[in-house]
C-alpha cells in the first residue's frame, strides 16, 4: 500500500499528515475491522467532484472524515461514530481523508477540531 503526504489546508492554517492511499478492493473496505491503536490515516481520491456517501458499519472507534476540494482546502470535517449508515458532506469533494481518534493521531485531530 502506498503512503503520502497530505496537507489539509484550512482557512487559518495547514496540516500534514500521511495517509495510505486506498485503491482497488481497499476502497470498499477503508478503516472496517481495523483495530483503534493500530489504524493509520487513509485517502481516498477522485477524478471528478463526488458527493458519495460513507459509511461507519464495522468500524468499531470513532474517526475524523475531511473531505477536500480541487486546491487540497478543507471543504467539510466531521467526528463520524462507529455503526452510522450514512455520512455525506453537504459539497461534492475530490479527495476523503479518514482519521482514527487514537492516539498516533491525536495532536493532528486536535489541530483540525482547532482549525474548523
Amino acid at each position: 500500500m502506498k503512503t503520502e503526504k497530505i496537507i489539509l489546508k484550512f482557512r487559518n492554517g495547514k496540516i500534514p499528515i500521511e495517509a495510505d492511499v486506498m485503491r482497488g478492493v481497499n476502497r470498499g473496505i477503508g478503516l472496517m475491522f481495523s483495530r483503534r491503536e493500530r489504524a493509520k490515516a487513509l485517502v481516498f481520491k477522485f477524478k471528478k467532484p463526488s458527493k458519495m456517501a460513507i459509511h461507519s458499519f464495522f468500524v468499531f472507534f470513532p474517526f475524523i472524515a475531511a473531505w477536500t476540494g480541487t486546491d487540497g482546502k478543507v471543504i467539510e470535517t466531521r467526528k463520524v461514530k462507529p455503526f452510522l449508515g450514512y455520512v455525506c458532506p453537504k459539497k461534492s469533494y475530490l479527495s476523503l481523508v479518514e482519521i482514527p481518534l487514537n492516539r498516533k493521531y491525536k495532536k493532528i485531530t486536535d489541530d483540525i477540531e482547532r482549525f474548523k
